[in-house]
């Protein structure tokens, strides 16, 4: 495993780290979240995120209990958690969902950490935009949450790139802890926000990338390209706004053409895929997700991959997939 900085923040994460979106709780316990922890963790990976919407709370519930029964020392692991929709279970309080104001970010992040067990969590990230709260009233709150010790960093995730330097420069006139990461969407299919719109933060403000959903949502592993499979994620119920992504005929002809070079790299088109974002120097982590340990093992193997990925296969994906991403 290769470990990179969060952006120029002094933080090391490994390239490839593990999620727990729709797998915790969903369609693992506790059990198998230590399995999949541990075994991630004995290949190298140090982080590990989540959300507090994520299977409505249960998500960090689960990998409390997991942290809690395999005892690593605190400083060998990283974990995320990522406030804006609020639970379910908080009932109809108006300033519980949908919302970054000061309220309900000082309070969330009190309820993760009991959720998760921990005196505080790493990163903590604002998942979504919130047009109507003043953007210095969530900076002072992200900072209040470092200064008490509950996080160590902020972020933002699928915000734009001038909401994000909005920020930054709220944090920068009042002397606030500023935001170093973004956590968005990068994959084959999906990458100008990354490539173009970023290109000035990575330098202006030192901004880091935690990047989400590699296999988009699962059409680069190939198993759409017949339709949507029986016990698929496709076929969730709480999925269902992703199947007309899924099936695609263009992007399925793309990722046909993509299995054909990576069988000739020995690898499968998820490493393939994986590797392809790990290409990308701005990248700090690509955050995979795994169901079972088998899966998991095979989308470490990206890292291997990633060192087969020469000039002139690079231009061979280039071919198949750029003119149909976004």
């Amino acid at each position: 495993m290769r470990y990179r900085r969060l952006g120029q923040a002094g933080l090391q994460l490994s390239e490839l780290s593990l999620g727990s979106w729709v797998t915790y709780h969903n369609q693992l316990g506790v059990d198998a979240a230590v399995e999949m922890m541990a075994a991630a963790y004995d290949a190298g990976v140090n982080f590990f995120d989540n959300a507090e919407v994520y299977a409505n709370g249960r998500s960090e519930e689960i990998m409390g209990a997991a942290l809690k029964r395999l005892g690593w020392p605190r400083l060998n692991y990283v974990v995320s958690t990522k406030f804006f929709w609020g639970l379910d279970r908080a009932g109809d309080a108006v300033n519980r969902k949908d919302t970054l104001n000061r309220k309900y970010l000082m309070q969330a992040i009190d309820g993760s950490l009991r959720r998760f067990g921990l005196d505080h969590v790493d990163i903590v990230y604002c998942h979504r935009p919130d047009p109507h709260t003043s953007i210095e009233e969530t900076v002072r709150a992200m900072s209040d949450m470092i200064v008490q010790g509950k996080a160590l960093y902020w972020g933002t995730s699928e915000w734009s790139a001038g909401d994000i330097r909005a920020a930054w420069d709220v944090a920068e006139r009042h002397h606030l802890h500023k935001p170093v990461v973004e956590q968005p969407q990068y994959h084959l299919f999906q990458r100008k926000r990354v490539e173009h719109e970023y290109a000035r933060l990575y330098d202006d403000i030192g901004l880091g990338l935690t990047t989400w959903s590699p296999l988009a949502s699962g059409l680069l592993t190939g198993k759409y390209r017949a339709g949507i499979p029986a016990g698929s994620r496709g076929a969730m119920d709480s999925l269902a706004f992703l199947r007309d992504g899924l099936i695609d005929p263009a992007k399925n002809e793309a990722v046909a053409g993509l299995a054909q070079i990576a069988a000739e790299l020995g690898a499968s088109v998820a490493q393939l895929a994986i590797a392809w974002c790990t290409r990308n120097p701005r990248v700090s982590s690509v955050i995979t997700g795994a169901s079972r340990v088998e899966q998991l093992r095979e989308n470490l193997g990206a890292l291997a991959v990633a060192e087969r990925l020469t000039p002139e296969v690079v231009g061979r994906i280039e071919v198949l997939t750029a003119p149909l991403a976004g």
